[in-house]
């Protein structure tokens, strides 16, 4: 049956393109290799020029995508896998690396910060999909460029621009975007407008968006009928604590929140080569509740009541300055000061537990950079510095429901406050040396981290200290080679390396008692982690008809971050809360490898049918008392596989997404990869099938309508806590004015 319909719209869309009279033939994807990338030298770059491997997605493919967040809007490419704790989550995971180990940059702007954990995050979807202008993935160690944390690779973030009028006056433009989703009753409403001068431009945006509890799908796997079945949930009635069957297992109670993203942009033009960019943006949410968590259970009944983040706030102000064409030395200039709030906060109560606690990190980070560049004959030159400084402020409280009485709670990092500063210089360099043949990319940066933590409360950290404190230094460098010996075939070679260097979350989030077996203390000779990568790709096009690309890795990592037997005043056990207990600490101790490669293939069938093909695979080990075992946040093989149609007016595109089987044997023991949230045997491959389509009744009103996972399958992605949305009918509607 589902061959059948695959197969009918196959031929639908084949039928239509055949008899469509209309002559406009730009596709979704492009077959072209020479797009202009920015992420690659933080200027405007021939993307054939570079040989690190770089996903570009154009503000044409976020809106046909119709993404409900920016994680979302990653993993419908296919090559971006996103692994999800909750519905309003999502966190990244690229080449085998995920949260802390993959750099996210919005506008220019550092969004990896003091306290991002080594699990997973949920950062990503604050950033609002409806402004992006373009996103650009950076796969393999980008940290030349880009600093710490640019282990797996860079997500490049762009926000549109204000635009300025061709002609003397006001100039004033607007774009309305409203969309339902029927699998979780979402509701996003979303409005921008431009104002523009001549030399002056102002552009705002707001967007809100409101999630219902996801409905997963219902056609199960004979051989895992439970898997993520939602059969009790608790409520709070009265005084007490109620536990509920839930009238429809598919629905997953709690995992409904909001959202709201503000925008707002002003653009002076100094003069034709000179401009300033004002940039702030907002963006909070409702509770978040942790559906992972609430489905959890214990000695036979579900473990927590309440588990839920607090709205997840981010506040960006930043100013840049933009020179390009100056004669003299320099000849291009971006400059910039950046300051970011950021606010997040942690709830839980035990089941039947009167006492909830609350756990509340504030953080301001200010930062700068500088980055100038230089084009001599064959050469392009780029050199910069940039910094940023971390203050994290931590509080906690028990609160009693019953009396409304609080107690005192450990903080989740160093109650007495923490800090976090790098700085780093660095130079990229291209040389052309035979034009549009033969290019050399080579670059290198040095950077210096430092951090502190102060302990205020000695009854819960009894430690013979009250500060703890580290420095590092790091040295990154990379370098590569493209080689195009005709116009259709390009290949490429790079190595690089990466490090990631400690935050407060390495130093200061263990300080407790897990269990009250072991106690986790700070070590100050905790240092930077490093990758080193080695690229091949291969890529070839007609420009016409065909584009093939293919891209291996292999990526050695060392002096990773694990969590180790430690000793504390020469003593591996101490007396902590009355117990003797087990001491343990951060360590660089773990040895690492892992390889993998990237498939895609694009077709131009007719001259408005496109056909498109990706897989992904990547296979990770660390070496464990002397033996293999599976790296942790390793995804199964995935790709997307899709047949897309275009003319003036109408576009579609029938897709299916899949993913590969984990297995048992290949999950983590470090508990990282969720395993009591899938089968006894691992996660189970999945595929969905998916039909999108558009029409435009003219230049200014268009709509979209999608059905997403048609054949409601019922899946769980690797490493989630929460299942997929079941069947989904997903209905847009644009505006232009």
């Amino acid at each position: 049956m589902q061959h059948k319909i695959l197969l009918t719209l196959y031929c639908a869309l084949l039928a239509a393109a055949t008899y469509a009279q209309d002559n406009d033939t730009t596709q979704i994807h492009n077959l072209s290799l020479d797009e202009i990338v920015i992420s690659a030298s933080k200027f405007k770059e021939r993307k054939k020029n570079v040989a690190q491997k770089i996903e570009s997605i154009s503000q044409k493919e976020i809106e046909w995508s119709a993404p409900q967040t920016s994680a979302t809007m990653l993993e419908q490419t296919g090559n971006v896998f996103v692994q999800r704790s909750q519905a309003g989550g999502g966190s990244p995971v690229v080449r085998g690396f995920e949260a802390n180990r993959v750099l996210l940059i919005i506008d220019g702007v550092r969004m990896n910060n003091a306290i991002d954990r080594g699990g997973h995050l949920q950062n990503v979807i604050t950033i609002d999909n409806n402004m992006l202008d373009r996103v650009e993935v950076l796969y393999g160690p980008s940290s030349t460029l880009y600093g710490s944390d640019a282990l797996g690779g860079v997500v490049v973030f762009s926000t549109k621009k204000p635009q300025l009028a061709e002609w003397k006056g006001m100039d004033v433009q607007a774009n309305m975007m409203t969309r339902y989703s029927s699998a979780n009753g979402e509701g996003t409403g979303h409005v921008d407008f431009n104002l523009g001068w001549r030399r002056f431009a102002s552009l705002t945006s707001a967007t809100f968006s409101k999630f219902g509890d996801t409905r997963q799908g219902n056609l199960r796997n004979p051989f895992y009928p439970a898997l993520g079945i939602r059969n009790q949930y608790v409520e709070r009635v009265g005084d007490s604590d109620r536990v509920f069957t839930n009238p429809d297992p598919n629905v997953q109670k709690y995992t409904g929140y909001s959202q709201v993203d503000l925008l707002q942009k002003f653009l002076f033009q100094q003069s034709e080569k000179v401009a300033h960019t004002l940039n702030l943006q907002y963006s909070t949410s409702s509770d978040v509740p942790r559906y992972d968590r609430l489905t959890d259970y214990r000695n036979g009944q579900l473990r927590f009541a309440e588990w839920y983040y607090g709205p997840q706030e981010r506040m960006l102000g930043s100013y840049q300055l933009e020179a390009l064409q100056l004669p003299g030395f320099i000849n291009e200039i971006k400059a910039g000061v950046n300051y970011q709030h950021i606010k997040e906060s942690r709830h839980q109560r035990a089941l039947y537990d009167d006492v909830r606690q609350n756990r509340q990190e504030k953080l301001d980070i200010i930062g700068y950079n500088i980055d100038l560049r230089k084009m001599m004959n064959r050469h392009e030159v780029t050199i910069g510095t940039d910094g940023q400084y971390n203050n994290l402020r931590s509080s906690a409280f028990g609160e009693n429901l019953l009396t409304g009485a609080t107690s005192t709670l450990d903080t989740r990092y160093p109650g007495g406050g923490s800090s976090m500063y790098y700085g780093a210089v660095y130079a990229q360099h291209l040389w052309k040396l035979i034009p549009d043949k033969l290019i050399l990319n080579d670059g290198v940066r040095v950077n210096y981290t430092s951090q502190s933590a102060t302990f205020n409360d000695t009854a819960f950290f009894p430690f013979p200290y009250r500060e703890a404190s580290q420095r590092n230094t790091a040295l990154s460098g990379n370098l590569g080679l493209v080689y195009m010996p005709t116009e259709r075939w390009r290949f490429t070679a790079t190595g690089a390396t990466g490090f990631r260097s400690p935050n407060i979350d390495d130093l200061g989030k263990v300080f407790e008692s897990v269990g009250g077996q072991i106690l986790v203390v700070p070590n100050p000779d905790l240092g930077p982690e490093y990758t080193y990568n080695a690229d091949l790709g291969i890529s070839y096009t007609d420009g016409e008809h065909i584009r093939m690309e293919a891209n291996g890795f292999y990526t050695w990592f060392r002096n990773a971050i694990v969590t180790s037997a430690f000793s504390l005043n020469g003593e591996d056990s101490v007396m902590y809360d009355g117990k003797l207990t087990q001491v343990v600490a951060n360590q660089n101790k773990a040895k690492a490898y892992l390889y993998g490669f990237n498939a895609a293939i694009t077709l131009k069938l007719l001259p408005r049918v496109t056909f498109y093909s990706s897989l992904n695979y990547t296979y990770g080990r660390y070496q464990q008392n002397g033996t293999e075992v599976p790296l942790d946040h390793i995804p199964p093989m995935f790709g997307k596989t899709s047949l897309a149609y275009k003319q003036k007016r109408f576009e579609g595109e029938v897709y299916v997404m899949y993913n590969g089987w984990k297995r048992l044997a290949d999950y983590s023991p470090s508990g990282e990869d969720n395993l009591n949230y899938a089968t006894p045997l691992g996660m189970p491959a999945w595929y969905t099938l998916n039909l999108r389509t558009g029409y435009r009744f003219n230049e200014n009103l268009g709509i979209q309508v999608a059905l997403e996972n048609i054949m409601d399958q019922n899946y769980r992605v690797f490493a989630s806590g929460v299942s997929a949305p079941g069947r989904n009918l997903v209905l847009t509607l644009r505006g232009t004015f």
